[in-house]
């Protein structure tokens, strides 16, 4: 199991991300959250590939500055539409507008996740498809009030009041959480 792995190991989350840490001590892993300080440029528009690439990004760039021994664990996650990536809205009118195409569709998210260890780099993805209800301005306007759109890829949480949107998942819901553990897990099997 994935807390026996990494007994006795210095764990980094190279993440500020709340949910990503609350998924961690769920797991049993206390990690060090190390943000990485990396600007976020999409060279690609293939999500499998962003995510990835990301994700990478921020672990070398936080394995910089730490001993070898240390295990680096980095995610990157989006929200894919219509070929189209959705992130962090900028805006509560972004919010609005990203909530309003998505009501009543299909979308996926997509994360990926890569691991350093001992001057090893890892990576990989998983995608899950994620339908909405129909949701209502007046829906809309209410859960912008609760402030959680503006941190989420997608103007969403599923783990929030974002949830009651949500009509169906296919795939992982930690993933649409922003950490798929099972991906996790069997990355952690390859590289320890």
């Amino acid at each position: 199991m994935i807390h026996n792995i990494l007994k006795n190991k210095k764990v980094i989350l190279a993440s500020a991300s709340p949910r990503r840490r609350s998924i961690f001590q769920q797991i049993g892993i206390n990690a060090l959250q190390m943000p990485a300080n990396i600007p976020e440029i999409h060279t690609t528009k293939n999500p499998r590939i962003l995510v990835q690439n990301l994700a990478k990004s921020k672990a070398v760039n936080i394995a910089e500055q730490v001993d070898e021994d240390c295990v680096i664990i980095a995610a990157d996650t989006i929200v894919y539409f219509e070929k189209e990536i959705l992130e962090k809205p900028l805006s509560e009118r972004q919010a609005v507008e990203y909530l309003t195409r998505l009501s009543g569709k299909s979308h996926y998210v997509y994360t990926g996740i890569a691991i350093w260890y001992k001057n090893q780099l890892i990576s990989d993805y998983t995608k899950s498809c994620v339908t909405f209800s129909e949701i209502s301005e007046n829906d809309i306007k209410e859960y912008l009030k609760t402030k959680e759109p503006m941190d989420k890829a997608g103007a969403y949480g599923i783990q929030g009041f974002g949830s009651q949107f949500v009509s169906k998942i296919s795939g992982c819901y930690f993933n649409v959480m922003g950490f798929p553990v099972s991906l996790f897990y069997e990355m952690l099997k390859k590289i320890m």
